[in-house]
């Protein structure tokens, strides 16, 4: 297994860079495709992916972001292309931080994710990501507390996915929620 390749980045693509290692070119898919310029010296942490019919290289540019990748992907109907789209809208630290606090609206606003992915990732990562207990459900009540008081799907939506607070209760989110939706 190829752990990291060192060497300059020659080309960028769409969703893809190649690295010339001593004169060998290795695609990798990467989430952040901004990150990377090309002639800059990089190190990539990688993780390869052999199936039947295909085998490319993902890149990571830290390690933060591979541990929160291969967590992903042991979540079950997530593979490593929905991941890593996911992961190029966001960072591991928003979603460590929505896991932790059970924020499916953050989760499936992400590419690629729905909402049963989204409480399927909590309830696996919680404790692997986090050291603690998920209740995927906690947002959807807050949804339904706050749609009874008279808000809107869309608004609600909006502001529950901006709102990741490891350890709040539902009283403490309906509180920020509150106050972001009455602006």
């Amino acid at each position: 297994m190829i752990y990291f390749l060192k060497g300059k980045v020659a080309l960028i693509e769409d969703d893809s860079i190649v690295i010339d290692v001593r004169d060998v070119g290795y695609q990798m898919l990467v989430s952040h495709i901004n990150d990377y310029r090309v002639g800059e010296e990089v190190l990539v942490y990688t993780h390869n992916v052999v199936r039947e019919d295909e085998n490319y290289l993902i890149g990571f540019k830290d390690l933060e972001e591979k541990k929160v990748f291969m967590s992903l992907i042991k979540v079950k109907g997530l593979g490593p292309k929905t991941v890593i789209g996911a992961l190029s809208a966001t960072s591991p630290n928003e979603v460590i931080n929505a896991i932790s606090s059970n924020n499916v609206a953050f989760l499936k606003k992400l590419p690629g994710l729905g909402a049963k992915a989204a409480g399927q990732i909590i309830l696996d990562l919680k404790g692997e990501l986090t050291g603690s207990k998920g209740n995927p459900k906690q947002y959807e009540e807050v949804y339904e507390a706050l749609k009874t008081l008279g808000f809107k799907g869309a608004a609600i939506d909006r502001v529950l996915a901006e709102i990741n607070e490891p350890g709040a209760t539902n009283e403490d989110i309906l509180r920020i929620a509150l106050k972001r939706l009455k602006k």
